[in-house]
């Protein structure tokens, strides 16, 4: 991450950030109109970063309590001249700040309230065709919670890709004009935007169906007592591999509808001791994975589920607050009966489980933020 800006609290860095962001912005927009097409030396890249990075903290600092959503401006109303959100992304980014502004009410009235982030974003490539520029970039932001008992974890993070448009107006001056999210069925928790569906090749209604589990709090107590698998082993692979990719499998994300979250959790459950079963990739009833080659039940949403219910390795359960560390979580965003996104729980305290997944990549997100950011969905829950 070197090169970049991290904020120990964002309430406590937003005058820096504008301060920064003004303080990059190259001088040559005044004057005459320009014909020739502008070009994107490194100080306008710089300043590309600095705005996408004030865009990403303004969303996220939406979330905190006493953060930008409570204060007179965004930071990103410190960029002007060459370098600028165009007025139709101003206005769309006043709605999402509003709307992350309700989830915030949403998150605190399920028991979550964050009093701190940090955000920081790397800008990975930048392309320009004429008078257009594409910028890829990646946020990185840790949330700390207001409030937590005991064992419980103080921070959750994730990673997030987006590709920000920029187009250069008659002065060569650029205005950032669209923002769109690069991962395949991302859940961040500063997102709005609707995940990118997982949809299964064969017909679901042929294969075996898992019933939905409920959300409300405080079910029945359903312990885990198997001892067939290492389920801390699980989790430690998942916690260790969140956002640093083992080497030894492929990485989906980016690649398709759906990225990389089931072959993620697949490998966390191989971790802890799930075995192959050879045979021909396409067939549900077998699982295998290795850098060469996966079956479809390794890596996709829906196939995943098929395997785990016919080969009784998992059983469903009715909540999904009975979920424990091991145990997987997937959820269908448009009930359409085909599922979206696989998820493992890698920590609970307080009867509260925090899944980790990829795409987006992210560490110990609480149950309790899902099903308030996602109140309508489908959610399934399996013990392994």
């Amino acid at each position: 991450m070197s090169g970049t800006r991290r904020r120990v609290t964002i309430v406590g860095a937003a005058a820096t950030s504008v301060v920064a962001g003004v303080a990059l912005l190259p001088n040559w927009s005044a004057g005459a109109a320009v014909s020739d097409d502008p070009t994107v030396d490194a100080r306008t890249r710089a300043t590309f970063q600095r705005l996408a990075d004030a865009v990403f903290t303004d969303r996220t600092n939406a979330l905190v309590d006493g953060g930008q959503a409570d204060a007179d401006k965004p930071l990103t109303d410190g960029f002007s001249g060459d370098v600028a959100l165009s007025s139709g992304t101003a206005r769309t980014e006043d709605a999402t700040r509003s709307a992350l502004g309700q989830r915030k009410k949403k998150l605190a009235k399920a028991g979550e309230t964050y009093r701190g982030a940090a955000t920081t974003v790397t800008l990975n490539a930048t392309r320009v065709t004429g008078r257009t520029a594409k910028a890829e970039v990646t946020e990185t932001t840790t949330l700390t919670y207001a409030r937590t008992r005991g064992d419980a974890p103080k921070t959750t993070g994730f990673q997030a890709r987006h590709e920000l448009t920029f187009k250069a107006d008659r002065r060569g001056d650029w205005r950032l004009t669209g923002i769109r999210d690069t991962d395949q069925g991302g859940i961040a928790v500063n997102t709005l935007s609707k995940p990118a569906p997982v949809k299964a090749a064969t017909t679901a209604d042929t294969m075996p169906n898992a019933p939905r589990a409920a959300t409300t709090r405080n079910p029945a107590a359903a312990p885990k007592t198997g001892t067939t698998y290492d389920y801390k082993a699980m989790a430690a692979y998942a916690e260790k591999h969140w956002n640093a990719y083992n080497k030894d499998y492929p990485d989906f994300s980016g690649r398709g509808a759906g990225g990389d979250c089931t072959n993620f959790v697949s490998q966390s459950l191989k971790a802890g001791g799930w075995k192959h079963v050879p045979g021909y990739v396409y067939d549900y009833t077998r699982w295998f994975g290795n850098a060469d080659i996966q079956s479809h039940s390794f890596i996709g949403v829906n196939e995943w589920s098929w395997f785990a219910q016919n080969s009784k390795r998992t059983k469903p359960l009715a909540n999904v607050f009975q979920l424990e560390v091991g145990d997987v979580l997937q959820v269908d965003f448009d009930k359409d009966g085909s599922k979206d996104h696989t998820m493992i729980v890698t920590y609970k305290s307080g009867g509260v489980p925090y899944v980790t997944y990829h795409s987006n990549n992210t560490l110990r997100r609480s149950v309790a933020s899902l099903v308030a950011s996602y109140p309508n969905a489908y959610y399934y829950a399996y013990r392994t």
